[in-house]
């Protein structure tokens, strides 16, 4: 499927209110509300749109430590970082976990009520895999900016 100004309208829109009825998206990208159904239906058939989602507060949830942990393998043969992923999967308090290159293997976005529970999940849980060899911590301590839109206008 490739894309024409009308689908980047769609996804810059809804990326910004992925609430929009197709009669709202209809006046913001001048077609037809059964014409932005259409194309809202092929671009999620075809993955362009994973999901939509509420972007919830979690400072107002409670949820006070955030925290990007590094975490380095002992070994990094195809069952250790098959095991680290299952577990990974199974960890609410990870909201986001990266495979990246440089001084560590992975790199986790952890979210947490408080320091307590930052430590109980570090030494009960990360800590006594018998794959991880380091774990280093960096705290959060003013959000910047948290934009996740693409720029999709020169796509």
């Amino acid at each position: 499927m490739s894309l024409d100004q009308f689908d980047l309208r769609i996804l810059t829109a809804l990326q910004r209110d992925g609430t929009l009825t197709n009669g709202a998206l209809s006046e913001i990208v001048n077609l037809s509300p059964s014409q932005c159904s259409r194309r809202r239906s092929a671009l999620e058939a075809a993955g362009y749109i994973e999901s939509y989602h509420a972007r919830l507060d979690a400072g107002k949830l409670g949820f006070n430590i955030r925290a990007f942990v590094r975490v380095s393998l002992h070994a990094h043969g195809k069952e250790d970082h098959t095991d680290f992923s299952r577990w990974l999967a199974d960890q609410p308090e990870v909201q986001s976990a990266f495979s990246v290159s440089g001084s560590a293997d992975y790199l986790l976005d952890v979210r947490v009520r408080d320091l307590d529970r930052f430590a109980d999940f570090v030494h009960e849980k990360l800590l006594i895999l018998p794959q991880v060899a380091q774990v280093q911590s960096d705290f959060v301590l003013k959000t910047m900016k948290a934009d996740s839109d693409l720029d999709i206008a020169g796509v």
